[in-house]
């Protein structure tokens, strides 16, 4: 049995989620991370030497170049990755616009109309 590496979060602090319910914000880019190194295997294989956390950077990187190899931001890839249904997505998506749109001082409907984003 794999012993328990100290640096590995203690799992009884990462949150649990129920059915119907969206990732927590921060824990997102961790479970985005995590399905797009277990859809890309080689990925695994490439970095299995390096340390813990050379492995998370390179992995990190390599996520980043997926996103811009689809021609979308990171941060849009992990709500691909995270959401479990169209739906949800749509709303992910919708309340990153609405942060946006609240850290300029904006309404969000000017917001998403200026942007040419349909809610």
């Amino acid at each position: 049995m794999r012993q328990r590496d100290p640096n590995d979060p203690d799992p009884s602090s990462i949150p649990m989620i129920r059915e119907n319910e969206m990732i927590p914000k921060e824990a997102r880019i961790d479970v985005a991370l995590e399905k797009y190194l277990a859809a890309t295997p080689s990925l695994q294989e490439e970095i299995s030497d390096l340390s813990p956390q050379e492995q998370k950077q390179q992995a990190q990187w390599a996520f980043e170049d997926e996103a811009e190899s689809r021609g979308i931001e990171p941060w849009e890839l992990v709500l691909e990755l995270v959401a479990e249904s169209p739906e949800e997505l749509k709303a992910m998506r919708l309340e990153v616009h609405q942060e946006v749109a609240e850290a300029l001082g904006m309404d969000l409907q000017d917001y998403l109309e200026l942007n040419e984003i349909d809610d």
